[in-house]
């Protein structure tokens, strides 16, 4: 099949961050875009705006007319969070639809490009805005398929020039549900491969073979980029590419001379020469080896160094990765997507170095009962970096409850000197009445429906 003989594409799932980039590179290329969503959010309404029909209830007779009309101008695509029962999804199955996994047409769209897929447990989201970034800057044709929204350009799609046979496609690369094996880049960076989404793979080792896979469908001479933490695991017998590895302190491409103001670091680049006073628009240490794999990733693509440089310190971040919503003298408010122990934990680290004498409040809400269950031991930990503590309920997403698996696994064994277990329902409640300093959101479900009320919380309270 080809995505040329299409005119209408209906999503299910449209808000999802992965499929609503899919939809805007859709309506970019004339094609009459559609969906259904659970609920409407910020992210469906900005979708809408751009002309995108949207329903929010799971009935057939809600499906636009030309799509339950013309089945052979019309793709369907889903995402697996879409429930069994789904009566729509039901329907265009029965009908005889087209209907292809998100990962399937990213495959499809990609193939053919010259692609640069970013793939990893952590860090994937803001390499791969990095490097769209970067090649952007450089005013290059690309086309860069996000998992989170620029605040640079407040999209997930990022799009320069014409798609030519020349454009360079830049692609967050998923292991979840391995979608990142649909895909077959010319370049590919692997920042970490922790044990993660153990509902798909069942093991650690499981989720390794998949990384190994992902190496394997590199295009023969093309280029790995992998953090020096995985490359003996990962890489040691790879012969079809070159391979380029890097971390924070040591491989071939490192970080020295690391300084920090408020958290904003300034470093020397290692690997490329010696490149001297490198800023970072973003904060974080993470962000520091992230900006490294982006920029032998770019640099591989032609960019010169002093491009990259440059686009580096322009680069401001991704909306929920470490994202600042109140930076007063009075109170810091930053909210973030970690999900992961060795995220929040990476996280919570970067934020006590930045504000080392101040009280940091955490909000952290688990998200999934499996990945909860599984990591128990090591959200405890990491949470206990935390002076105090707000534990919410479990985010369920696509799962349902496992039984004996709910939020006290966790906050049982957290040491923090204060703590506090809380829901949706009391937990503005609680917070009113705590002294607040350093504060953060933290995780991947709907935490985000709090950053307003959190927000006005602190700027009437504190009058920031």
């Amino acid at each position: 099949m080809k995505i040329e003989q299409y005119d209408n594409v209906f999503f299910l799932g449209i808000g999802g961050i992965g499929m609503s980039a899919l939809a805007r590179w859709f309506m970019k290329k004339g094609l009459k875009v559609s969906g259904y969503d659970k609920t409407s959010t910020k992210l469906t309404e900005a979708l809408q705006q751009e002309g995108m029909q949207i329903h929010f209830d799971d009935k057939v007779e809600l499906i636009p007319t030309e799509v339950r009309e013309q089945k052979d101008k019309t793709l369907v695509v889903f995402t697996p969070a879409i429930p069994k029962d789904h009566q729509e999804h039901a329907y265009l199955k029965e009908k005889g639809y087209t209907i292809l996994k998100r990962s399937e047409v990213l495959g499809l769209i990609t193939k053919g490009y010259k692609t640069i897929g970013v793939a990893g447990t952590h860090g994937k989201t803001t390499t791969s805005s990095m490097v769209a970034h970067i090649l952007k800057s450089a005013g290059r044709d690309m086309v860069g398929f996000l998992g989170g929204i620029t605040t640079n350009y407040n999209s997930n799609l990022v799009m320069q020039g014409d798609v030519n046979p020349d454009t360079l496609v830049v692609v967050e690369a998923d292991e979840f549900d391995r979608s990142f094996l649909r895909l077959f880049p010319q370049i590919a960076v692997i920042t970490s491969a922790d044990a993660d989404h153990l509902d798909i793979y069942g093991d650690h080792n499981s989720l390794i073979t998949s990384f190994k896979d992902y190496i394997k469908q590199i295009n023969n001479g093309g280029s790995l980029i992998i953090h020096e933490s995985v490359a003996e695991l990962l890489a040691s017998d790879v012969s079809h590419v070159s391979k380029s590895i890097y971390s924070m302190s040591r491989g071939q491409f490192f970080a020295g001379n690391i300084t920090a103001m408020s958290g904003f670091f300034e470093f020397d680049l290692h690997g490329f020469g010696k490149v001297e006073h490198v800023k970072l628009g973003v904060p974080g240490f993470h962000n520091i080896e992230n900006a490294i794999a982006a920029s032998i990733a770019t640099h591989l693509c032609g960019i010169d160094i002093a491009t990259i440089v440059k686009a580096l310190e322009t680069f401001t971040g991704v909306k929920r990765r470490f994202e600042f919503i109140v930076k007063g003298k009075k109170v810091i408010y930053v909210d973030d997507y970690a999900h992961h122990p060795t995220e929040i934990e990476a996280f919570l680290r970067s934020m006590k170095s930045m504000y080392p004498s101040r009280k940091l409040t955490v909000i952290f809400q688990p998200h999934l009962y499996s990945r909860t269950r599984d990591f128990a031991e090591g959200f405890s930990k990491s949470l206990s970096l935390a002076d105090e503590l707000y534990l919410m309920d479990i985010y369920p997403a696509r799962e349902l409850p496992i039984p004996g698996v709910d939020s006290d696994m966790i906050f049982q064994d957290i040491t923090s000197p204060v703590k506090y277990r809380c829901n949706k329902s009391d937990l503005m409640e609680k917070l009113g009445h705590s002294d607040l300093d350093v504060i953060v959101t933290v995780g991947a479900g709907d935490i985000d429906t709090f950053i307003e009320p959190i927000k006005e919380l602190v700027l009437r309270k504190y009058e920031v």
